[in-house]
């Protein structure tokens, strides 16, 4: 029995979890989000202790995510999931995996719950938190299969450069959390965030390019859907460019 095999066989008691209460506060959702996340929340949100925003997740925080997804699996998060739609159409073509969210908008959960519940996909887990701390607390080292961060925030003002997501410190920590093996899926329609990407990977040791012979070193686009934020940056012009890297052997 494969390695695999064994993680999926591997199933235990899953626990009863409460909602987290800064998204049922949101008076933005409508009413079939707030159905969502009064019906749903308990199977798919995954509760965790706050630190001083309501968004953070407090230092030193340990969750059992074998019991919260009920069954051990290689782990693959997304940061930054949306309204799901990427989120569920991969994850529902990857049974066999655990996949972790985060996303920090109360209506995008929402939609995102209810989108997985009618498409039958049960292998999600969502925490409602700032994902650059939820990889830092959550997630131990070398245990990662894979990260997805696709079409993060832009920021495209000059003064506003510096909180991308794709920096030094947040790659250090992703190829620290990365398994060997394991791969950084990102992906952009910003041309200078796509460069800054690319460079800030290049310069971050143990993880290498997994597709340099390809035109620019830019990786094949994965399955991932068509998304109306994603049509919206091609209808103005600009390039989609997508990015794969692998965590290398530790020594």
């Amino acid at each position: 029995m494969s390695e695999t095999t064994q993680h999926q066989a591997e199933t235990l008691e899953r626990p009863r979890r409460g909602v987290v209460s800064f998204v049922r506060r949101s008076p933005r959702m409508n009413s079939s989000q707030h159905h969502a996340m009064d019906t749903l929340a308990g199977e798919f949100l995954i509760e965790v202790p706050r630190g001083q925003l309501s968004t953070s997740v407090r230092t030193g925080t340990h969750i059992d995510l074998a019991r919260a997804f009920g069954r051990r699996a290689p782990l693959i998060v997304e940061i930054g999931s949306g309204v799901g739609d990427s989120l569920v159409a991969m994850a529902g073509a990857r049974p066999e995996h655990n996949v972790l969210a985060f996303e920090v908008y109360a209506a995008a959960i929402a939609s995102t719950l209810g989108k997985l519940a009618r498409a039958g996909v049960r292998n999600v887990r969502l925490v409602a938190a700032d994902g650059t701390e939820g990889l830092r607390e959550l997630i131990g080292t070398g245990t990662l299969r894979e990260l997805w961060t696709f079409f993060p925030d832009p920021w495209p003002k000059k003064r506003h450069l510096k909180r991308r997501l794709v920096q030094p410190a947040f790659a250090a920590l992703v190829a620290d959390r990365l398994e060997d093996g394991g791969c950084w899926r990102l992906a952009t329609d910003w041309a200078d965030y796509a460069e800054q990407m690319r460079a800030v990977c290049e310069a971050t040791p143990g993880l290498v390019n997994d597709e340099p012979a390809r035109p620019g070193g830019w990786a094949a686009r994965p399955d991932r859907p068509m998304t109306r934020f994603e049509r919206r940056g091609l209808d103005a012009g600009r390039v989609v460019r997508d990015l794969r890297y692998r965590r290398l052997p530790r020594q």
